[in-house]
């Protein structure tokens, strides 16, 4: 095992699943999905966030040094129906199943608000992970930046 990778997984067992606190811990968590989902498409910092923020569920993963290296957030649609948004890994992390980590805090906060089915916009990219995740393809999405193309997916969690 190389070193790298031996310490991702000694980090890996330190990292705290929790919503950011603080305006300092806010601030990390806009720019690593701003750094990982809008810079490389050369999106202005802001649109990495939008008008759902405030009544949103957000978590991430902590390092000890309160370095977000993963995140996401869940908000309801309906009383039945949440949508997770915005799930960014650090891309050193990638592939190391921090990803999935959000994603089940995320689905386990959607069924505490009484939510039964979740819907997202995945990239074409990362369709894989969500569907070894249980979500499945319900139709297209639309593509971003003129060039990021979408998909709609869905999981049923009663």
């Amino acid at each position: 095992m190389t070193e790298r990778r031996k310490a991702k997984q000694q980090s890996r067992s330190r990292l705290e699943l929790r919503p950011p606190a603080g305006a300092d811990e806010w601030d990390r968590y806009f720019d690593l999905r701003w750094r990982v989902l809008r810079a490389p498409w050369e999106q202005p910092r802001g649109s990495e966030r939008d008008d759902r923020e405030t009544g949103s569920i957000h978590l991430a993963l902590w390092d000890d040094q309160a370095k977000p290296v993963a995140a996401g957030r869940v908000h309801l649609n309906t009383p039945l129906e949440a949508q997770v948004r915005y799930m960014a890994v650090e891309p050193d992390f990638a592939g190391s199943g921090l990803g999935g980590q959000i994603l089940a805090g995320l689905e386990n906060r959607a069924r505490e608000l009484g939510a039964s089915r979740l819907v997202l916009n995945s990239r074409e990219t990362a369709r894989g992970f969500y569907e070894r995740h249980g979500y499945v393809v319900s139709g297209p999405a639309d593509t971003m930046f003129g060039q990021v193309v979408h998909v709609q997916m869905t999981k049923g969690i009663a």
